[in-house]
């Protein structure tokens, strides 16, 4: 018997995986109950290809990257319902789906959009398959989204009980590893590509050595491993051998980069479309350090054309060191036109463009060299403040700069299909008749 299934007693530690099912679908669905048992597939930016499905529209064979355009009839002859993103929507239901969480357990990491590991040392007492029922349960019924929940002695254990209990409509959305019988019998029927981990090219080489499943890379020597590969590859070892070596992340590194960049709903070929690109991007790059606490000391402005259009391709960028740290709209912003006067081309049919904030620091390490830099600061503060309440009150872009331009500008991402953001923006509620 391996070492996998020798544990009888219950384990130091416990996680569990919280993930939202087909999340960008049932975000969907909330709002169009009408579509629950029905295939949804939602759109990348710019309507360009498929990037979530719900389980009806996978049995169909829609597959991820399917291409819209080339799509496009076969999906409306499978009557599959098709929207844009709409990341305004999705990004508010992921926050209260982790209020939630976080509401029954002490420590938690939200680990992306549709996922939270959850640490559950201390709630056997509970009976953890109920206990995680009744997160299932309070979360779809205060937001609407199902979940399913696996939990292990490590975070790969309980990665592979989520992927199972998915597979398994019996176990009701919860499988607990952390003390099932035979663990080495799961752990058979995962494949190698589907552990926590391990990637499309590592997949390929250890199944040149024989190795098909996760019962298989469980049972190599961790030593050999990360001997011949490295010790990521070893950890994942240890945690399918129940040995945990990966804790939560409670705390947030600090991000090194915020960057805004986006394909046009049309080419570019003007100057002043770009501007105003630029501008909305250089907007919503300051607003997303804000959110963060941060201040940029560096700017970026990167555009190109399409390599596939039979247009001269270009592709340029310049960075500039700013005289102070800032997380000014109006600052940033004024900086990416005066970069973009020293990169754009004229003639040229542009089909991407993008700011990027670099050389990031927290709000908190802010230095003012002199009296007046902080008077500055602090009448900025202010203004950016009040621009952020009434957009998060009103809608965003309700306040912005001219620079910025308007909604019905032909630069901005097609998102012909995309739902009311029925959370974010007063004047997209639902109505009820």
């Amino acid at each position: 018997m391996s070492s996998t299934t020798s544990k009888t007693s219950a384990p130091s530690k416990v996680f569990a995986i919280v993930d939202c099912n087909n999340f960008y679908a049932s975000c969907e669905r909330l709002f169009a109950p009408h579509l629950i048992g029905k295939p949804i597939a939602v759109l990348s930016n710019n309507d360009g290809c498929v990037i979530a499905r719900s389980n009806e529209a996978k049995a169909l064979g829609v597959t991820m990257g399917m291409v819209y355009f080339k799509a496009r009839r076969f999906l409306e002859q499978q009557g599959v319902t098709v929207f844009s993103s709409n990341y305004a929507l999705y990004g508010d239901l992921s926050q209260r789906v982790m209020d939630v969480l976080s509401q029954f357990t002490p420590t938690m990491e939200v680990y992306s959009i549709d996922e939270a590991f959850l640490d559950l040392s201390g709630f056997e007492h509970r009976g953890l398959s109920e206990y995680a029922q009744e997160i299932r349960q309070t979360v779809e019924q205060w937001t609407g989204i199902p979940v399913s929940i696996g939990i292990g002695s490590t975070k790969t254990l309980a990665k592979v009980a989520n992927r199972a209990c998915k597979k398994s409509p019996e176990l009701n959305g919860v499988m607990d590893l952390s003390s099932h019988p035979d663990i080495e019998s799961v752990l058979s029927k995962v494949e190698l590509g589907d552990v926590w981990g391990v990637g499309r090219r590592l997949n390929r080489r250890l199944r040149e050595e024989g190795l098909n499943t996760a019962l298989d890379l469980s049972r190599m020597d961790t030593h050999d491993i990360r001997r011949r590969y490295n010790v990521v590859l070893a950890r994942t070892v240890d945690e399918l051998k129940g040995i945990s070596c990966l804790d939560l992340e409670t705390i947030v590194p600090d991000r090194q980069q915020v960057l805004c960049s986006r394909s046009f709903g049309v080419r570019v070929t003007e100057e002043k479309d770009m501007r105003k690109a630029l501008g909305n991007f250089a907007s919503r790059a300051a607003e997303k350090l804000r959110k963060q606490n941060l201040l940029a000391n560096a700017l970026n402005v990167h555009i190109s054309t399409s390599p596939f259009d039979g247009s001269p391709n270009y592709h340029n960028s310049v960075t500039m060191k700013l005289p102070f740290s800032t997380d000014d709209t109006q600052v940033l912003s004024g900086y990416a036109q005066t970069l973009l006067s020293e990169i754009y081309r004229e003639g040229l049919s542009y089909q991407r463009g993008g700011v990027l904030l670099m050389d990031l620091e927290p709000y908190r390490n802010a230095q003012y060299e002199i009296f007046e830099n902080k008077i500055r600061s602090e009448r900025s503060d202010k203004l950016m403040k009040t621009l952020d309440v009434v957009n998060q009150q009103m809608g965003r872009g309700t306040l912005r700069l001219g620079r910025e331009g308007f909604e019905k500008d032909g630069w901005r991402m097609r998102q012909k299909l995309k739902s009311p953001s029925y959370t974010t923006q007063a004047d997209e509620l639902m109505r009820i008749q």
